[in-house]
């Protein structure tokens, strides 16, 4: 007797997304009017984001971060959003780019010049911690001081510690959260990329990602595409 062999139909990436929950908007009540033409409906009382435009503007996303990858430019990633500290910052290394994963600093973009010093301290804290100089020059108590002084840099500047300039771009998680790295970014001439939720205003990105920006698997299923792009 013959056995009966099934084949796995492969999912389509609209499949994929609708699983990770790329569809689903903010409640209705939060909808920005300029996110209208990317929503298909509402479930319950929250707006769905219409997966197919999703689909095109994440291949138009990804083709622009490529065409920035292949000119050299360095594009920082930011999301100050806990929740996704994790997957950001894995995307960001894996990608070779800077990001900020804490507290976005008023001034990172805008006023470089000063943050630079402060990333330089750091930056010699960690050579004189590597080198064994802070156990030999320094007392106990200077020793502990000193630690609690470079975790706090850490958080701030670890992301960034390699950067020499201003980056080219900023790509955010979540545009309304992130919208002061948004304006530095402006206000510096920077080209801006995100993850747009139904609560966001579009507009203000020069490429954008129609999507849910509160899931992790939504925001994963996206750095994921990213990062395959850029590496």
């Amino acid at each position: 007797m013959k056995e009966k062999t099934t084949l796995k139909k492969e999912k389509t990436n609209l499949e994929k997304m609708a699983e990770a929950g790329l569809h689903f908007g903010q409640a209705v009540s939060k909808r920005h009017p300029n996110m209208e033409p990317y929503i298909e409906g509402v479930k319950g009382s929250v707006h769905i984001i219409n997966l197919q435009i999703t689909e095109e503007k994440l291949k138009e996303c990804i083709e622009y971060i490529k065409e920035l990858k292949k000119e050299g430019k360095i594009i920082m990633f930011v999301s100050t959003r806990p929740e996704f500290r994790k997957i950001v910052e894995e995307t960001a290394k894996k990608c070779e780019m800077p990001y900020v994963v804490n507290r976005f600093l008023g001034g990172m973009l805008t006023n470089f010049k000063v943050i630079k010093k402060r990333i330089d301290y750091y930056n010699e804290l960690l050579k004189k911690k590597e080198s064994g100089e802070l156990e030999r020059k320094y007392t106990k108590q200077e020793r502990v001081k000193i630690s609690k002084e470079m975790e706090g840099l850490e958080k701030k500047f670890s992301g960034v510690k390699d950067m020499e300039r201003i980056p080219d771009a900023v790509f955010v998680v979540d545009m309304t959260k992130e919208s002061l790295a948004i304006k530095e970014a402006k206000m510096c001439k920077l080209k801006v990329i995100g993850i747009a939720d139904t609560n966001a205003d579009p507009l203000k990105a020069d490429c954008f990602i129609p999507a849910n920006d509160d899931s992790i698997s939504s925001v994963k299923y996206i750095l994921e595409k990213i990062k395959e792009a850029l590496k």
